[in-house]
């Protein structure tokens, strides 16, 4: 028996989306003190810290292959409720069916012989390989599956985001000064 493939979310999108979080977040609780603003600076610090945690957690996805099934999956810190993953065996795969998304993106979905459907995770590390791994094991072809957004799109999304953090840093400055 063969050990499973673990693929985690790609470290790119990790870290622009929770540095997206934090520069859209971070001057709040300066401005707030600034501007006497009836939230209190304390209870945003909370509030950010809790969405932090919270958007961490969504993104500490990780998709497990083995000879049995898929497998997504979260660290046992995160409650159930919050996030909660799922796991199909091969057997009960009938087919890999693409969706349009609203933005006009392509998604795929595992469709069981129950007709149940179940998202392809798309934004792991080693797509390609997951999606190989997924052809040898159901017999579907998956040449034509490619992930939803490109590396690139998420480098100009993390360019811009940069830019952002030294504007927040300039607001910060500002604000206490």
């Amino acid at each position: 028996m063969a050990s499973p493939s673990v693929f985690h979310l790609s470290p790119l999108i990790r870290i622009t989306l929770l540095s997206l979080y934090v520069s859209l977040t971070a001057p709040l609780p300066f401005l707030s003190e600034v501007t006497d603003s009836p939230v209190p600076p304390g209870l945003l610090w909370v509030g950010i810290s809790i969405g932090l945690v919270a958007l961490y957690a969504a993104l500490s996805e990780c998709v497990i292959l083995d000879d049995q099934g898929i497998q997504v999956a979260y660290p046992n810190w995160v409650p159930r409720f919050f996030r909660q993953g799922w796991s199909l065996s091969w057997s009960e795969v009938k087919e890999l069916k693409p969706r349009t998304t609203g933005q006009g993106g392509l998604v795929y979905y595992f469709v069981s012989k129950e007709e149940k459907a179940y998202l392809l995770p798309m934004r792991v590390a080693g797509f390609a390989q997951l999606v190989r791994q997924v052809q040898a094991k159901t017999g579907i072809d998956t040449t034509d599956v490619y992930p939803l957004a490109q590396p690139w799109m998420y480098l100009i999304l993390l360019g811009f985001t940069l830019l952002l953090l030294l504007v927040d840093g300039w607001t910060i400055t500002t604000a206490i000064g």
